[in-house]
């Protein structure tokens, strides 16, 4: 049988998860061993790793992005269970997922800079506890953000980390029949939350290992978060790379490529230690099964678990609240709770200035999205005219393979190979860096709806005649249409607090609101820091919004049609 050219589609989309990867990693790895013969490397040597094992402060960055990537995720995760095994099936639980769900929208760089504006010596929790509690009429003398051992760092990833762990678990979650087995457990006289931690959560932890992995990777080898919350000397590993990188002396670019390895190994180091840790918690509970034990009087547990979400979520709400509020103010001196004033004087005046990086930011982001969201329906119709109704475990690794691996260790060599070509800087190519990261998001967004729509839909179009194009045209997209909207949303949110890849690939000439924000965050003027800040917010939500009103409206006088949809 003939295959049509759709049923090439999850080729390519699997090529385009895997080869710019590859090509990366092959370009990094090359200049590290001394081989870049346009900057003069026309032999193999080890004097990039000798020059960067020598680099003061090195072994400081090393250990400060292997401990934010795994306290990070250790934190993130021991919150999502609190949540789910204390409070799941509650109206507390329902009211939770209800305020978490649209902080994942939320850029990390925005959520970073509503962190330092809440915590900083000036900043408005200081200012809304002085004088009357703490008798200070000048901002404390002390180092957070940027403190030496990057517990702001750590923080700021796990306030934002927590909305992402917590919806896969959400969506994973029905896959384990919690409310049967965990019944069964309370009938054997275990406490909700013991029982949940021995009956549920070893089937959903396996559901949701490779996003953990995810987070590993990204708060192991972060930039703008980094260059938000982090140290500055040694910073994390992944910040001196980027310094590194863009230094003025080209031939840094060996030691950079070096530290591009190293920094691949020290993420891969971090998931090694995390899949040494699954077997020892394993064997650990395993033992506490065994032991008897069953917890019963956990009341004071569950609280703790309610009190450190409520904090985490609490504490993003309000700095982003913070920065729009600074965006906004007029005169507002320390240690004053609120401005004197509110004024607009600011977005005046930085309106024409702020039009360039909104306008390159919606057209690299929507492209990028339109392209993810294509290649996804011709990648699951083509599955589903195979007779493929599940995504197999390769493929899965494949999605997150881009989010596994650093971004740093291969965007590095991405670049280099599109200078070669000449094409770094163009349109296509900042396209092309944004979509291999908005691809799997948009994948993973769509494909549990697309297999959860009743395929006797499509079989009793197919009975009347219709050919598997019109089925896909007229029966499945307008049943889907919300889901698609919804992944769209998710792939332009993405797109649009994509950092590392705009200033790599575009090279500086690229901007966009997440480039300014960063960039801005080393100054010290907060109006203008709220004001990109807060745009880096309602552009995400504006598509959310439209994903949510489009169908509605689409539909209103379709009310017996059900969009299939979370």
């Amino acid at each position: 049988m003939r295959l049509s050219p759709l049923h090439h589609a999850p080729l390519l989309t699997s090529l385009l998860m895997l080869g710019p990867v590859l090509a990366g990693l092959c370009g990094v790895l090359f200049p590290a061993l001394g081989w870049l013969p346009v900057l003069g490397g026309e032999s193999w040597s080890l004097d990039p790793f000798r020059a960067l094992l020598a680099t003061p402060g090195l072994w400081r960055s090393v250990a400060l992005s292997l401990a934010s990537g795994l306290l990070t995720t250790l934190f993130a995760m021991a919150m999502v269970i609190g949540l789910l095994g204390a409070w799941s099936g509650t109206r507390l639980f329902r009211w939770m997922v209800r305020l978490i769900s649209p902080l994942l929208s939320i850029p990390h760089a925005a959520a970073a800079l509503g962190f330092a504006f809440l915590f900083a010596p000036s900043g408005w929790l200081v200012r809304m506890l002085s004088p009357e509690l703490t008798g200070w009429t000048r901002p404390p003398d002390w180092f957070f953000p940027h403190d030496p051992h990057g517990l702001a760092m750590i923080a700021g990833l796990t306030i934002k980390e927590l909305p992402f762990l917590l919806l896969v678990s959400l969506a994973a979650l029905p896959q384990t029949e919690p409310r049967r087995t965990q019944e069964l457990a309370r009938s054997l006289g275990y406490g909700p939350m013991m029982g949940w931690l021995h009956a549920v959560w070893p089937r959903l932890y396996r559901q949701i290992r490779l996003p953990i992995f995810a987070v590993i990777a990204y708060a192991s080898s972060v930039v703008d978060v980094a260059l938000i919350l982090g140290p500055t000397n040694p910073p994390p590993l992944a910040v001196q790379l980027l310094r590194w990188m863009s230094d003025p002396d080209l031939s840094m670019r060996f030691l950079a490529s070096a530290g591009a390895i190293l920094q691949l190994l020290v993420t891969l180091l971090a998931l090694a230690i995390w899949w040494a840790g699954e077997k020892i918690a394993g064997r650990l509970l395993s033992c506490l099964s065994q032991t008897g034990l069953r917890f019963q009087g956990d009341d004071w547990l569950r609280r703790l678990a309610a009190i450190a979400v409520s904090m985490a979520v609490g504490v993003m709400l309000v700095g982003l609240a913070g920065l729009a509020l600074w965006s906004f103010a007029g005169f507002w001196r320390f240690p004053d709770a609120l401005p004197q004033s509110l004024t607009l004087k600011t977005w005046r005046s930085q309106w024409s200035m702020l039009l360039q990086p909104l306008a390159n930011a919606c057209l690299i982001a929507g492209l990028a999205t339109v392209i993810a969201i294509a290649l996804t329906l011709a990648t699951l119709q083509a599955r589903t005219s195979l007779g493929r109704r599940t995504t197999g475990r390769l493929s899965m690794i494949l999605l997150y393979l881009p989010l596994i691996i650093p971004q740093v260790a291969f965007l590095f060599g991405l670049q280099l190979i599109l200078l070669a070509m000449g094409a770094s800087y163009m349109l296509w190519a900042m396209v092309f860096g944004h979509l291999i990261f908005t691809l799997p998001y948009c994948m993973l967004s769509l494909s549990d709806p697309w297999h959860a729509l009743d395929p006797r839909y499509g079989q009793m179009a197919a009975s009347l005649g219709h050919r598997s194009g019109d089925i896909f045209w007229r029966v499945r997209l307008p049943l889907l249409l919300r889901p698609v909207l919804t992944a769209a949303a998710v792939g332009f949110a993405v797109s649009i607090g994509q950092y590392l890849p705009t200033l790599l690939i575009g090279g500086g000439r690229w901007e966009t609101i997440t480039t300014e924000a960063v960039a801005l965050s080393a100054g010290g003027n907060r109006r203008l820091i709220g004001l990109y800040a807060l745009m880096q917010m309602l552009l995400p939500f504006a598509g959310f919004l439209v994903a949510i009103l489009l169908p509605a409206l689409i539909y209103k006088r379709r009310r017996g049609m059900r969009p299939a949809g979370p």
